[in-house]
């Protein structure tokens, strides 16, 4: 069925590609008559088709190449033809699977201390995080509330011991795929996330996650993002390569006083992953503790764009942003930390360190500081450098071969950051995906 005529919405004017991918997508979308979301995804779609899609004129994508979007087929996710096998959950993890059509709730009950918006909580609260965060109407955001997708909107009333697993597994199935959560923690409340998003296929996944920290709450977020390029099929013109999986992702959260909040991300194999982290600590006196690792090999994109705003004193932020750049990848890094004058005895330090892996791959980093208060302690710093010979002679000289030093080498800079995810991440197996291999085989 279709929801808006594509007559409507093609302009007569010359339009790109981009525009043309857009205009198909919007035509192919069912109506929006999903309560209480119909009129902000009617919105949304009116929005989304007078807004060009992202290119490199835009400051914010000034480094990205977003060509990667175009490729994938305008249309909703296919459902497989056959259930994707994941791997068990482990003990204390419940699991949500994430498919833009069921509801992932469905005949499940709920830990005490974890349950669901009601319709009238939730209308209030949507986009509340994103607004704060000056986000509600970037590109990215516009396509997720166009996409016709249920709402997973919990409330969390204590310290939870459950871990929250949300996956989300494409197989090779082709299409956009829409994925909408919200979280709210009450005062004192505490959950551990852990989301996995995995693509093999010609497919576009948007994830966005507002989250709300009230006082003393604590919210630890883990995100493996897991792609793999499809192989080659006779449906490709010839001479031609399958078009790679992309992930858009938006974190927006707002931390209430005495909050925490840790993200760590692990990011690989899609053909482009956007990764945009935004927090705000509404008074201050949070603390905010920020992660990530990409890497990129072949022709991949990965982008990281974080933002933190300190509203108030007293604010820490602790921030490590790693990449590992091969073939002939492209690893881009945005850090703002925003300290306004209201902002005093803020504390926060960011580092960017990437390694290049080969002479056709390249790396953007850009970690910034905007400061107005004046009783701070702020630093930030960047490094972008080759694996040390003297490690690698180090290692060789100890009978270990070249290629082994390397993969070693590697690990260890890895680790420090998969370290610090959630426990059950390791069934997924995060350091093989990074090192470009089948996690799951």
């Amino acid at each position: 069925m279709v929801a808006i005529p594509v007559g409507e919405l093609r302009p007569q004017a010359r339009t790109s590609p981009g525009q043309h991918w857009l205009t198909d997508l919007l035509a192919s979308l069912p109506p929006s008559d999903i309560a209480p979301l119909a009129s902000r995804q009617r919105q949304a779609r009116e929005a989304l088709a007078a807004v060009p899609l992202p290119s490199r004129r835009q400051e914010t994508w000034r480094f990205t190449d977003a060509a990667a979007i175009p490729l994938i087929p305008a249309h909703p996710l296919e459902a497989p033809s056959a259930p994707i096998a994941l791997p068990a959950p482990q003990p204390g993890v419940l699991r949500l699977v994430l498919d833009g059509r069921r509801d992932p709730l469905a005949g499940l009950t709920l830990p005490a201390g974890l349950e669901r918006l009601a319709p009238a909580e939730l209308e209030p609260l949507l986009g509340g995080s994103l607004a704060a965060n000056g986000a509600a109407g970037t590109w990215p955001v516009l396509l997720n509330g166009a996409l016709a997708t249920p709402v997973l909107a919990l409330r969390v009333g204590l310290a939870l011991p459950t871990v929250l697993e949300l996956v989300s597994d494409t197989g090779a199935a082709t299409g956009v795929l829409g994925l909408r959560v919200l979280l709210v923690l009450e005062a004192g409340a505490s959950l551990e996330v852990l989301e996995v998003h995995r693509a093999r296929g010609a497919s576009l996944t948007s994830v966005v996650v507002e989250a709300r920290l009230g006082p003393n709450a604590r919210l630890r977020h883990g995100l493996l993002a897991q792609g793999q390029a499809p192989q080659p099929g006779s449906i490709e013109p010839a001479g031609s390569a399958p078009a790679a999986p992309v992930l858009l992702h938006h974190l927006a959260v707002v931390q209430d006083p005495a909050s925490e909040l840790e993200l760590i991300a692990a990011v690989s194999g899609f053909g482009l992953a956007r990764l945009e982290p935004l927090v705000v600590q509404s008074s201050g006196a949070a603390f905010t503790r920020l992660r990530g690792l990409q890497r990129v090999d072949g022709s991949q994109v990965a982008d990281t764009h974080s933002r933190v705003l300190f509203a108030g004193p007293d604010g820490r932020l602790d921030q490590v942003h790693k990449a590992l750049a091969d073939g002939a990848g492209r690893s881009v890094f945005n850090g703002a930390v925003i300290v306004p004058r209201e902002a005093q005895r803020t504390d926060a330090a960011q580092l960017s360190r990437s390694l290049l892996l080969s002479d056709r791959a390249r790396i953007d980093t850009k970690p910034e500081l905007e400061i107005v208060a004046d009783d701070v302690r702020c630093a930030h710093g960047a490094t972008v450098s080759r694996l040390q010979q003297d490690e690698l002679f180090y290692l060789q000289s100890r009978g270990i071969a070249a290629d082994q030093a390397a993969r070693l080498l590697l690990r260890g800079f890895c680790e420090e950051v998969l370290a610090d995810l959630p426990a059950p991440a390791s069934l997924w197996r995060p350091l093989q995906a990074l090192m470009g291999e089948d996690p799951l085989r």
